[in-house]
C-alpha cells in the first residue's frame, strides 16, 4: 500500500516540477501484478486528492478504468471525496 501510494505521490510531484498540468493513471497493480482494484483504487484516490490539493497547479488527473466495474469503483470513491 505504501508503494502504490508513493508511486502516486512521486508522479505528481514530478508533474509539478515539470509544469505540467494534467495527468492520466491507469488502475496500477490491478492487472498482472493482481492487486485488489478496491484496495488499490481506495488508495489511489486518496493520495491523488492529497496530494493535488497540496500542489494546486495539477488541475486535472484522469483514471484510466480497465473495465466497467472499475470504473464504477473510482467513480464512488471519487464521489465520497470530492
Amino acid at each position: 500500500a505504501d508503494l502504490l501510494a508513493s508511486c502516486y505521490r512521486t508522479s505528481i510531484e514530478l508533474a509539478v516540477r515539470h509544469d505540467l498540468r494534467s495527468l492520466a493513471f491507469p488502475s496500477i497493480s490491478t492487472g498482472i501484478y493482481g492487486y485488489p482494484v478496491v484496495a488499490a483504487a481506495e488508495i489511489a484516490v486518496a493520495t491523488v486528492v492529497e496530494v493535488t490539493h497540496a500542489n494546486p497547479a495539477v488541475s486535472s488527473v484522469m483514471f484510466c478504468c480497465f473495465s466497467s466495474n472499475d470504473l464504477e469503483v473510482y467513480e464512488r470513491l471519487l464521489d465520497e471525496r470530492l
